[in-house]
């Protein structure tokens, strides 16, 4: 697998940590009118996603609690509230949880993936396919990031 999938993740996750720590709460959890969700459920989906695609998937522990899981996994919509140290938790997820990915893959751990279709109709086989595509999920959320800042500020 290409390294470079690994460090975009990164700058990716980087810039949303960026975007979690300096826009203020009242911004981050705004539903602006004609969305269906804000700044920080899109991030914390994010989150939630990779764990979901990459340690699910194949058969390992996620590295996030079930709650937060239960709470941004595909199809949820966000309340409009957050805690103060649920931002945090989010905000260190962001980071660690791309780190730790890289570690896992490099000690051969996502061995038995159990192949799933998306709903952007691509069929992940394995693991290298679940990162390719997990790039482009966090881009399409990063877009939908850009598009929300525009509209609360």
């Amino acid at each position: 697998m290409s390294e470079s999938l690994f460090e975009i993740t990164l700058q990716n996750r980087r810039n949303l940590h960026a975007i979690l720590t300096t826009t203020p709460k009242e911004k981050l959890l705004r539903i602006p009118e004609g969305f269906n969700n804000n700044i920080f459920w899109n991030i914390a989906h994010t989150v939630v996603t990779q764990q979901i695609l990459q340690y699910k998937f194949s058969g390992l522990q996620m590295h996030v609690p079930t709650t937060l899981v239960d709470k941004f996994k595909k199809g949820t919509i966000p309340d409009g509230t957050a805690t103060d140290e649920e931002i945090k938790l989010v905000a260190n997820f962001l980071i660690s949880t791309a780190e730790r990915l890289k570690e896992d893959y490099d000690a051969k751990l996502f061995q038995n993936f159990q192949e799933y279709t998306t709903s952007a109709r691509v069929t992940l086989k394995n693991i290298d396919d679940a990162l390719a595509f997990n790039v482009f999920h966090e881009g399409l959320h990063i877009g939908a990031i850009i598009l929300l800042l525009k509209h609360v500020s």
